[in-house]
């Protein structure tokens, strides 16, 4: 944070003004000199002079952090903030290092407004109650600015906070309970944000197990981006009507929303959705058809070394640990299993679900090679990882194998 004469001279230089053109007729260069470098406090008088021949609101030259150090420092944490996930390594606490000495000085206008925000943000994944009331109180303040679509914006993180930390239900009810506010508040016409509101309450109903009104929210979103041109969220949506359909296994409906994905895909040259298509054809083989010898010559058309998309490499893991398994390929399937992991961001009760199994995997390759300890202890992890997510195949798949281990 600048000082008064840094601030002065920061203004001065940048509009390249001499200290005499400053100094004007009001001021000696002596006395503006001596004000600069922090000798000498102007008088009041003299500020608003000082501020009327630089052009500003005295204010500007008042406040610790102006206008234009805020600009910076927000373009900074901006930057930090938008890193991709495939890129990700410290940028969120960067970002908290960056914005917090400045948190008693950000009390209004946007650009103060927005770097509460990217700190409220990055502080839910390790404080989430502290994040709320953070968050809450930039609701506020973009409510006071009238930036309502901001406003909205909030109103989803505040559900996802709770979603983060598998508290599904809470989500659901929060994000309800912020919609409802901003429709009944006229201003809020913009169709991005209802968008926005129309994938997290169908993904959120799905997370809570209440299949009808996740399926009726996701072709109602589907419907009104084909109605108004919008391809907000248009891509997850596509995956989540693919993969409810596969969990039906109505090959029809999952083959049109993949092919609609990759028309998306190819019109926005996507290429986490590509890949997803190509994920999601191998994992309906292993999972839902047991047809291990085409989900392996698929596999290799698209070899996992050819992925730079971190988030889906744990995915195509566990799919290759499967297909090795249906193979009879035991040795080859525990190092594929082995390395799978859970990504960060993955939340979602049904993705944790499909990870899930991977333990009961490993179960059935034991309970292959008469290891029945291993298999018991193995499928008891993954029974206790999914007692808690809602009903899918994959809960059942598990709830089969644990049977099956147990038998013997």
């Amino acid at each position: 944070m600048s000082t008064l004469g840094e601030r002065i001279r920061t203004l001065r230089k940048q509009q390249k003004m001499t200290l005499e053109a400053l100094a004007g007729t009001e001021l000696t260069k002596g006395m503006l000199s001596l004000i600069e470098n922090n000798k000498a406090n102007p008088s009041m008088e003299s500020l608003n002079y000082i501020a009327s021949q630089l052009g500003v609101e005295v204010t500007e030259l008042l406040e610790e952090i102006s206008g234009q150090e805020l600009r910076k420092i927000l373009d900074q944490a901006e930057l930090l903030f938008n890193t991709k996930y495939d890129e990700h390594k410290d940028e969120f606490k960067r970002v908290m290092n960056l914005i917090e000495p400045l948190i008693p000085k950000l009390t209004q206008g946007y650009e103060a407004t927005r770097l509460l925000e990217l700190y409220g943000r990055c502080l839910s994944y390790s404080s989430p109650n502290e994040s709320v009331v953070l968050l809450q109180k930039v609701s506020k303040m973009y409510e006071d600015l009238n930036l309502i679509t901001k406003r909205a914006e909030i109103g989803t993180y505040l559900a996802i906070i709770p979603f983060m930390n598998h508290q599904y239900q809470e989500a659901l009810d929060i994000l309800l309970a912020e919609r409802k506010k901003l429709e009944a508040n006229p201003l809020w016409i913009d169709p991005l944000s209802r968008m926005d509101y129309d994938y997290y309450e169908a993904a959120f109903y799905f997370a809570v197990g209440k299949y009808e009104d996740a399926i009726r929210m996701m072709n109602e979103a589907i419907q009104y981006s084909n109605e108004h041109k919008i391809f907000n969220h248009i891509d997850n949506l596509f995956r989540l009507a693919a993969a409810q359909a596969m969990m039906e296994e109505d090959v029809e409906k999952m083959d049109y929303y993949l092919k609609k994905l990759e028309a998306y895909s190819e019109f926005a040259d996507d290429e986490d959705s590509r890949v997803f298509i190509h994920y999601a054809n191998i994992h309906y083989l292993n999972t839902f058809k047991k047809r291990y010898e085409e989900a392996d010559a698929l596999y290799h058309k698209f070899s996992i070394d050819q992925l730079n998309v971190k988030l889906f490499t744990p995915y195509f893991l566990l799919e290759r640990g499967k297909t090795l398994y249906g193979l009879g390929r035991l040795e080859e399937a525990f190092v594929q299993l082995d390395k799978v992991t859970i990504p960060e961001i993955t939340h979602h009760p049904i993705d944790l679900s499909i990870f899930y199994e991977k333990d009961a995997y490993i179960a059935l390759c034991y309970l292959e090679q008469n290891q029945i300890e291993k298999a018991i202890r193995a499928v008891k992890v993954a029974m206790t990882n999914v007692k808690e997510m809602p009903d899918t195949p994959y809960k059942i798949f598990i709830q089969n194998v644990y049977e099956k281990v147990m038998k013997h």
